[in-house]
């Protein structure tokens, strides 16, 4: 058995020696890094120890401050979207008593934006969005709803909005796909009861369905809220050359964290930034989680 032991340690050993070299090395060296002026020239070992002064940067940093705020509203404004559509259309396309066909067919349309990569929608949408020759000023010209053509990508409000509804495209059909399947999940028993006690679609979505979708829920939001708030690069590629727009407002965390690394060889600094997004995710992600599975009194 011993011996049987010493093989499965040395299959298991490739993962471990990989995940070390690529996964554990980093993180420990960018912590160590945040503690130093490191600006990218020679090791980071030889750069001058600083302490914790990077983090007394981050906290009174503007410019990160003002990061944070442009990736909630882009954030927030995408996922209220994203779950109001996907929670619709799953509790429509599943209801017994519609009986919809050609579910399989919708899913694969919503979920097809999820499979192109990430430049080739910011490329699609920057000529969408193009504000003299873009498809959807044009529509809206020629319908009458605008009277002169709109800068979407030249606008603060606008621009954060634009991000947002990209967003939401993009990664709609992923959350339908994830709340449809937790609906079909759901014994029917419980809407054939409803629907014998004479409950309306709205009384059983309430009392019925929405109870029984939390863990469902929870997923998705804590889930949304880890990737939303490592947004980079649909900002990245829609702003002039990472710059974060007009008035910075494309500005997000992790690409106000490249910027200081790439662009300013602020490699110590960048590292707080990292450690400091670090901790905004994990006590958001646990007040979410805490506030969604709060007993009610």
């Amino acid at each position: 058995m011993n011996s049987r032991n010493k093989y499965g340690y040395l299959f298991i050993a490739p993962f471990f020696i990989v995940f070390s070299i690529f996964g554990i090395y980093p993180i420990l060296l960018s912590l160590y890094m945040s503690f130093t002026d490191y600006k990218g020239i020679g090791s980071p070992f030889n750069a001058n120890w600083v302490g914790l002064q990077q983090y007394a940067r981050l906290l009174k940093d503007t410019y990160f401050l003002q990061a944070f705020i442009n990736t909630w509203k882009i954030w927030g404004v995408n996922i209220i979207l994203q779950l109001a559509l996907a929670l619709i259309l799953a509790v429509i396309f599943s209801d017994v008593r519609l009986k919809l066909k050609g579910v399989s067919l919708y899913r694969a349309i919503f979920y097809l934006p999820n499979l192109m990569t990430v430049s080739s929608v910011a490329l699609l949408f920057l000529f969408i969005l193009d504000w003299q020759h873009g498809a959807l000023n044009g529509l809206l010209l020629k319908a009458g709803f605008i009277s002169k053509p709109v800068n979407w990508l030249g606008q603060p409000q606008t621009a954060q909005l634009s991000v947002s509804l990209i967003q939401t495209w993009l990664w709609f059909g992923h959350t339908f796909i994830i709340i449809f399947a937790g609906i079909e999940g759901i014994s029917k028993d419980y809407f054939e009861a409803a629907m014998i006690d004479g409950a309306s679609r709205t009384q059983t979505f309430f009392k019925v369905t929405l109870p029984l979708l939390k863990p469902i829920m929870i997923y998705v939001v804590i889930t949304s809220l880890i990737g939303g708030l490592q947004l980079f690069e649909i900002p990245f590629l829609m702003s002039q050359n990472g710059l974060g727009g007009p008035e910075g407002s494309l500005v997000t965390m992790v690409l106000y964290l490249y910027n200081q690394a790439f662009k300013y060889r602020n490699f110590g600094y960048a590292a707080a930034v990292a450690y400091g997004l670090f901790f905004i995710i994990l006590i958001f992600s646990i007040f979410v989680f805490k506030g969604m599975f709060k007993e009610e009194a």
